[in-house]
């Protein structure tokens, strides 16, 4: 007896009437093949751009409260709309916000974190043979009071919570790219889809910029256990699995190259050498959601000389990180700088660990480029470069075609494709 699937639909999957009737019939075929469905829907298209431009024009300082209220209206249009298009196609469908969903989160509006899913309306329905429809992205605060929202990309992260509350088979991400790619198919357009990635590689790729994938919902996935399906919502093309640590699969060198051009690199200077200044700083950024990428600190060359911390957020986050530091100046450190117009460029492969020189190779080719590394941070699978944002084309194409990543199965330039999906 076929078991449980979460499919999950991003925003251009659901942009129009005619993309919203499509996914309809996708999950209907797989109701009809004997599976439970439970779909989660993003807001369609824009949506959330447009409303988060609504925000901004009636306040410079939107509370963080009332954003969410008014983010979380996107998805559930999407859910309705889609229910509506199942029950005409004559199955019985029911949509649910998330709080209905049962998905609880903490208090951090804006970028809240699931505490728990209690999915028992979503089984009533399902025992009903009803398809549920849940709205991503969102859920409600633990004390019960107030609709809070998880962050770009979150509703993946809300599909993979349902999926490992349910125990479900697989949790289907479905997508406007075909799957994931060795690196961005509109920077590189012979770029090659990979059949199956490891948690541990997808983990680094989404970290470092590759937005196909939510990184909190790989995180989640990985923790609990829940397996993934990337696929394109616009063919029947088999994707992309990403497999657990321990199953059977290739390890090659170089997996991806990926990238971001969304980073801020701030740099504080005077700051204290001594035991605590840093902590002092970083609890600051803590305590606003602002998530720190790399650091480095220059330490002083002469005794009670004075240090220097240079780190990226994202850029997004740069407001809000200046606001909170600012009280520290003086005390933590006495200047602070922020360009704004910075890149990252990374390379991943679990094949690394055991071969030298790559490090060298990467730092040789971006060399005879031109391009300049501001910044350097690795892990046993990964390399990252900050470097200036309008070189960042220029980067990924020449370590793509320097570690030779191209090969069958690459893109049609008719497909349409997206760094990342809308909510």
């Amino acid at each position: 007896m076929p078991g449980t699937i979460v499919m999950k639909f991003g925003g251009t999957s659901v942009a129009d009437a005619e993309r919203i009737k499509r996914a309809a019939r996708r999950i209907v075929d797989k109701r009809e093949l004997g599976h439970a469905v439970v779909a989660v829907l993003s807001a369609r298209g824009k949506t959330t751009d447009e409303l988060i431009a609504m925000a901004e024009e009636v306040s410079s300082n939107p509370d963080p409260r009332e954003m969410d209220m008014l983010l979380s209206s996107g998805e559930r249009i999407s859910c309705a709309l889609c229910a509506m298009a199942i029950n005409d196609l004559g199955h019985r469908a029911i949509s649910l916000t998330g709080s209905q969903a049962g998905i609880v989160t903490d208090e951090s509006h804006t970028k809240a974190l699931i505490l728990d899913v209690r999915a028992d309306r979503i089984r009533e329905g399902l025992e009903e043979d009803s398809i549920v429809l849940v709205a991503g992205f969102q859920g409600v605060s633990s004390t019960g009071k107030d609709v809070t929202t998880l962050g770009r990309g979150g509703s993946d992260t809300s599909a993979v919570a349902i999926a490992a509350a349910l125990g479900a088979e697989v949790c289907e991400i479905y997508t406007d790219v075909a799957g994931v790619y060795t690196a961005d198919p509109r920077i590189v357009p012979d770029a090659r889809l990979l059949s199956t990635v490891s948690f541990e590689e997808m983990l680094e790729m989404a970290a470092s910029g590759a937005g196909v994938l939510q990184l909190r919902s790989l995180e989640y996935a990985r923790s609990h256990g829940v397996r993934i399906h990337c696929r394109s919502s616009f063919d029947d093309e088999p994707g992309t699995v990403v497999l657990a640590e321990g199953e059977t699969m290739e390890q090659p060198l170089i997996t991806a190259v990926t990238h971001s051009t969304a980073e801020a690199r701030m740099t504080l200077v005077g700051v204290p050498d001594e035991p605590g200044a840093a902590a002092r700083i970083f609890q600051a950024l803590a305590a606003v959601n602002v998530n720190v990428d790399m650091i480095v600190q220059n330490e002083p060359v002469s005794a009670g000389g004075l240090a220097e911390i240079s780190f990226t957020i994202p850029r997004d986050d740069l407001r809000v990180a200046r606001a909170a530091l600012e009280p520290l100046q003086g005390d933590a450190f006495g200047g602070l700088t922020a360009h704004e117009e910075m890149g990252k460029v990374s390379i991943v492969g679990a094949g690394m660990r055991s071969h030298p020189g790559v490090a060298a190779k990467v730092f040789a080719v971006l060399a005879e480029e031109g391009v300049n590394i501001d910044m350097i941070a690795t892990s046993p699978i990964k390399i990252s470069c900050v470097i200036e944002r309008d070189e960042v084309e220029r980067a990924v194409q020449v370590l793509h075609a320097a570690f030779e990543l191209s090969g069958e199965g690459t893109i049609s330039e008719e497909q349409p494709f997206k760094a990342a999906e809308a909510l």
